[in-house]
């Protein structure tokens, strides 16, 4: 049975004190956390350092980025390759989100570069894949998603991927108050999953872990969570308040 995941993901959010006061409120938190979840938060980067060094057993760190570079070191101003996010701590790196496609035009190849960078590193990518709201309206979301997983993915082998976790955007249902039904989300978990079998075997796609990441909150994320393919979650504003993501984590239990 795949354990659950919640991760958080904070975006450009929190002053350094901010941020400071809600970490060391999960932290208290985190002895009440169910044992049958794995939690991540994804600060903004300046603040993983010390997120790594001062977090409990139960919350692990993760980027909201990683570079694409096959370079380790050199001259890119700005870059933060894996080697480096991996030296201070950080375990997982989140790849291809759709503010990161859409602000920055970040293409699935680029895409699959960060997962190879992740690889490389030993660090868990939380690759990020879904469809704007007229690829939904126009029926093209599943060929739109398994476009996106067979470019990320291709060359890579089932052994490489073996962390590896897949996050489900609706990107029309993020930051909109929208939220696709229980019954699609589970319908593209299942696609995507199905897809995983295709390319890289039964047993592989039956361990991948693929969060649903489209405004979940404590009033959805039970439903949510519920669905047979949907291992989790990639949490935006609800992470930002710890008694709201503390609710998404212990949703079910």
């Amino acid at each position: 049975m795949r354990k659950r995941l919640v991760a958080g993901n904070w975006k450009m959010n929190k002053t350094y004190r901010e941020a400071m006061a809600l970490f060391d409120k999960l932290n208290d938190a985190a002895s009440s956390m169910p044992a049958e979840v794995d939690v991540m938060i994804a600060p903004p980067a300046l603040y993983l350092t010390r997120f790594a060094k001062n977090s409990t057993k139960k919350i692990e760190v993760g980027a909201q980025d990683v570079s694409h570079r096959e370079e380790e070191e050199g001259a890119f101003t700005g870059d933060v390759s894996a080697k480096i996010l991996k030296s201070a701590g950080v375990r997982y790196a989140i790849v291809g989100h759709s503010e990161r496609r859409q602000y920055h035009g970040e293409s699935d190849e680029i895409i699959g570069k960060k997962i190879r960078a992740c690889v490389r590193a030993e660090l868990i990518p939380v690759y990020c894949c879904g469809e704007v709201l007229e690829e939904r309206e126009s029926g093209a979301h599943f060929d739109v998603v398994r476009k996106q997983l067979d470019t990320a993915l291709s060359g890579f082998t089932a052994e490489e991927l073996a962390t590896l976790v897949v996050a489900y955007e609706p990107v029309w249902a993020i930051g909109t108050g929208k939220t696709a039904s229980p019954e699609q989300a589970q319908e593209m978990h299942a696609e995507i999953r199905s897809f995983l079998k295709a390319r890289f075997g039964d047993e592989f796609a039956e361990k991948v872990r693929i969060l649903y990441g489209g405004s979940c909150k404590p009033s959805n994320a039970e439903e949510i969570f519920s669905q047979p393919d949907v291992d989790g979650g990639l949490i935006g504003g609800a992470s930002l308040n710890a008694d709201d993501f503390s609710a998404v984590i212990k949703a079910g239990f």
